[in-house]
């Protein structure tokens, strides 16, 4: 939960991530204070004598909530004054609209700089947004009266208040917990539920008295701690006084404000509207917009870093909306969830549950089970005493997903527009809720909807990530994890500079990017990314950009970084019918360059250097296997691989590398294969430069494991060499080969292990003997057996009709 009031994180600050954003502000109200005696509340248009009713609340409480309605009801005011950015004053129609659905926030941005932007969050059970709605519905007069947006997003670094809040945080204070330690509790939050939450079946019948009473605990603290480390507020406050006084001129008394409880002291103590004014003097300024967007649940929670939130924002909603018995209703919600979940939960179950905690609630002295008893009788009953499902209750009932939604005419930059347009039209709904869809290129839709996503990361705004699929792993399928957050809002207005539609927005992005960009690599991974977004418009300026960085760049590092890259878009290419005929030109000039520059490139590297170059070798080698009409070029590949192999100046890890893509593509035979490793493992050869040659050979996930299984001269090599090598020089190859040999799976070690253990001239003896359970030779006979089965899967052309 929330302070009294909104913490100093609340002030509206830029969005790059979930971050504190400034809301209206809380609500309390005491034990340890006498309850006023009730009175009667004027009705409409009865001037109260007295100023205005202020009913000082709590952000996000659904017992304040209950109380500013029938506060509300009884006093029927002619104008309801909320605390709240006034340029909303204009959006407050829509929040009568029926597709309004809360929670919900208003978004206030820099009109220049969209990234410096600030929420004001609105729950079903927020009193302020039960204010709106009352205002709206009997013709009352609605505005915010707090510091204008304007202000707040001109100060990020606020020089306004006297510094103490910046440099001396531990001097805040919050008022909620000094009330609850006044009043005996420990919990501040256990303290709110008693008196509060609670309680609102047995309050007063003056509706108007639980508002008294807080304004006075509030009284006392401001007057023992002042602004209580918020020196801001002072200026909140001056202008809220303004406010009030400007409206009592228009209504006279019959006015009631709702603000946070601790600034009713502010506003209830007499001072003269040019004191007020002279603390406004000077203060920035900025043009701002500000429209509706929607919330989610998970957003108002105290962990997700906002300043106001609150730990249960899905419990709190259930108290608001069940009309009877909410313990009994929020144990059915319960079983309902654990039952989705293949969990045993019976009505018995449910029952017990609810007598548990009414039960605890008795014992605990309490007026009736609170979220800690339901949690406490939902973890004895339904959970057997384990956290573990308990937590998925936390996690989708406590706190919960949902997401709000607002009117299609809400004001919105063109971009968000055309986004949600699309969002409609492709049936690819935003939701706060983390799921994950399968993308089948093939069909228009979903080719379509992987655009959009594309598109979208081009512009910063991760709705979608794309995840390694369950299914299929074809180029024409993707996986994506999609989970819409309220701060993509911004986001989207950050892209809006670039264009009105995500097309233009997104090609616009990245052209500029291409000029931007330095290295080699982010223009072939821009290229890459512009394929997948559909951005043919951009490919020009991308290639262009891509041209005169590869003509510049002559390290094969660099360029081997980029080549990968450029073959996964010629094979995108063809699955998304885009034309990549330009591209296969670059990536070829590309691949013949790194094939006449790698062997010098090889030579007088260090360890680490040759690790990185092992790397690229692999990268490129795949990579030249994805290239159209690669044959000629895959020979002379070849061809520079083996002139490595062979050459002693280069580091061991990579002339083993060459070695094994030259044996694995059948480019080298078996025989000749060991006689490169009989020379790397000989005796002359420094242990430190064979056990590097041995990791580059058989190390990795490259398959090392099988193929020493499978050719035990290789093996016996190996093992010669390992038992040959002196005590001191192992100690320092051993690490080598520990990262080498733990890459294998268990199954591979133990064989291994076996093979070795039957002795290095075993076999040298019986070379044709293979692997324990495999035969010397394929079977063909039994091969043949799968082939009616491959046809079925693949098809008789894949596959053919026969041997």
């Amino acid at each position: 939960m929330t302070a009294l009031r909104e913490a100093p994180t609340q002030t509206p600050t830029p969005i790059p991530a979930p971050t504190p954003t400034p809301v209206p502000a809380p609500v309390a109200a005491p034990t340890s204070v006498p309850a006023p005696t009730p009175g009667r509340v004027p009705g409409r248009g009865e001037r109260r004598g007295d100023g205005p009713l202020v009913l000082g609340v709590r952000h996000h409480g659904p017992g304040s909530a209950r109380a500013v309605r029938a506060a509300l009801d009884a006093g029927r005011p002619a104008a309801v004054l909320i605390e709240g950015p006034p340029e909303a004053d204009g959006l407050l129609e829509l929040a009568a609209d029926e597709t309004m659905r809360p929670p919900v926030a208003l978004l206030a941005h820099a009109v220049d700089d969209p990234g410096r932007s600030a929420f004001w969050p609105f729950a079903a059970f927020s009193p302020e947004w039960v204010a709106i709605r009352w205002a709206l519905a009997h013709g009352a007069a609605v505005r915010f009266i707090d510091l204008p947006a304007a202000h707040t997003l001109a100060a990020t670094d606020p020089t306004w208040g006297d510094g103490d809040e910046e440099a001396h945080p531990e001097l805040r204070i919050d008022p909620i917990a000094e009330l609850a330690q006044a009043a005996g509790y420990d919990d501040s939050e256990r303290w709110w539920e008693d008196v509060i939450e609670l309680r609102v079946a047995n309050a007063t019948a003056d509706p108007t008295a639980p508002f008294t009473a807080l304004a006075e605990a509030m009284g006392a603290l401001r007057e023992a701690y002042g602004h209580g480390g918020h020196a801001r507020d002072l200026v909140r406050e001056a202008y809220m006084r303004l406010q009030v006084r400007a409206a009592r001129k228009e209504f006279g008394d019959d006015v009631v404000v709702v603000c946070g409880a601790w600034h009713v002291p502010a506003l209830s103590r007499k001072t003269t509207a040019t004191a007020d004014r002279a603390l406004l003097k000077g203060l920035p300024k900025v043009k701002t917009g500000m429209t509706w967007v929607p919330w989610t649940h998970r957003r108002l929670a105290r962990r997700s870093g906002y300043g106001a939130g609150i730990d249960a924002p899905g419990w709190y909603d259930h108290l608001f909306t069940a009309p009877d018995r909410p313990v009994e209703r929020w144990m059915t919600k319960v079983a309902g969830l654990l039952r989705a979940e293949d969990r045993l939960v019976s009505s018995a179950h449910v029952i017990e549950a609810v007598r548990l905690a009414e039960t605890l609630a008795a014992m605990r002295g309490r007026p009736l089970a609170g979220l800690g008893e339901t949690t406490d009788a939902v973890r004895a009953v339904m959970c057997d005493g384990s956290d573990v499902p308990l937590d998925l209750v936390r996690d989708r009932l406590v706190v919960g997903d949902v997401l709000g939604e607002v009117p299609a005419d809400a004001p919105a930059v063109p971009l968000q527009r055309d986004l949600t347009r699309l969002q409609r039209s492709l049936r690819l709904k935003p939701e706060a809720a983390e799921r994950e869809v399968e993308l089948d290129l093939r069909q228009e839709n979903d080719a379509a909807r992987s655009r959009l996503l594309h598109r979208l990361r081009l512009l910063s705004v991760g709705w979608g990530e794309p995840v390694a699929g369950r299914g299929s792993t074809g180029t024409f399928r993707e996986s994506w994890r999609l989970r819409w957050e309220p701060e993509l809002h911004v986001r989207v207005a950050e892209a809006g500079v670039w264009g009105t539609t995500v097309a233009s927005a997104a090609t616009a992005r990245a052209e500029s990017r291409a000029l931007e960009a330095t290295a080699l690599a982010e223009v072939t991974s821009l290229a890459e990314r512009c394929l997948l977004a559909g951005l043919g418009e951009a490919l020009p300026a991308v290639m262009r950009a891509l041209a005169d960085r590869a003509a510049l760049d002559t390290d094969v590092g660099h360029l081997a970084q980029a080549l990968p890259a450029l073959a996964r878009s010629l094979r995108y290419g063809d699955v998304r019918a885009t034309d990549t005929a330009a591209l296969a030109e670059v990536a070829a000039g590309l691949a013949e360059r790194i094939r006449v520059g790698l062997p010098p490139a090889c030579t007088g590297l260090d360890a680490d250097a040759a690790t990185e170059m092992r790397g690229h070798l692999d990268a490129v080698h795949t990579a030249l296997g994805l290239l159209p009409d690669s044959a000629a070029l895959l020979d002379r590949w070849a061809k520079a691989l083996r002139g490595i192999a062979g050459r002693d100046s280069v580091p061991g890890v990579i002339r083993g590398r060459a070695a094994r893509l030259l044996l694995d593509e059948g480019r080298l035979g078996e025989d000749e294969a060991a006689r490169l490793m009989g020379l790397a493992l000989s005796p002359v050869t420094p242990p430190a430069d064979a056990a590097a040659w041995i990791e580059g050979f058989v190390g990795g996930a490259s398959g090392g494991g099988m193929l020493l299984l499978h050719d035990e001269r290789l093996l016996a090599l190996v093992d010669d060499w390992l038992t040959g090598v002196t005590g001191e020089a192992f100690t320092d190859v051993l690490p080598l080969l520990r990262r080498t040999f733990s890459a294998y799976g268990t199954g591979v070690r133990r064989t291994l292990g076996e093979l070795i253990a039957r002795g290095p001239s075993a076999a040298a003896t019986r070379p044709e003997a293979g692997v324990p359970g495999f035969a010397a030779h394929l079977d063909e006979e039994r091969a043949d057996g799968v082939l009616p089965v491959m046809r079925l899967l693949l098809g008789d052309d894949l596959v053919g009709v026969g041997r």
